[in-house]
């Protein structure tokens, strides 16, 4: 069994700063992922409509996991329609074969 080496990675949202442990080969997703989020959370907070950070991170959390929905409904139409070529691909050979 391999074991992953892990570290702590700082992380700041909203001027505020998290330590996280980490696994080393994730740590620059990490950063990435926190960045983004502290950008999403800094343009809620900047449009003003909302107040609290608990309120902002709450609607942040919610737009990213409904594009999280979107992506995974997207990702399982491309599948479908992948297989369904691979299915008629596989169709078309097997009758290409049995006709030689």
């Amino acid at each position: 069994m391999s074991h992953k080496e892990s570290s702590v990675v700082s992380l700041t949202i909203l001027s505020k700063e998290y330590k996280i442990a980490c696994d080393i080969d994730e740590q620059e997703l990490l950063l990435e992922s926190a960045k983004q989020l502290d950008e999403k959370m800094r343009k809620i907070r900047n449009a003003g409509k909302i107040n609290g950070d608990d309120r902002i991170a709450v609607m942040v959390a919610l737009n990213m996991a409904h594009e999280l929905q979107l992506l995974q409904h997207e990702n399982e139409k491309l599948n479908q329609n992948l297989n369904e070529c691979l299915s008629n691909m596989r169709h078309k050979i097997e009758n290409v074969l049995e006709n030689e």
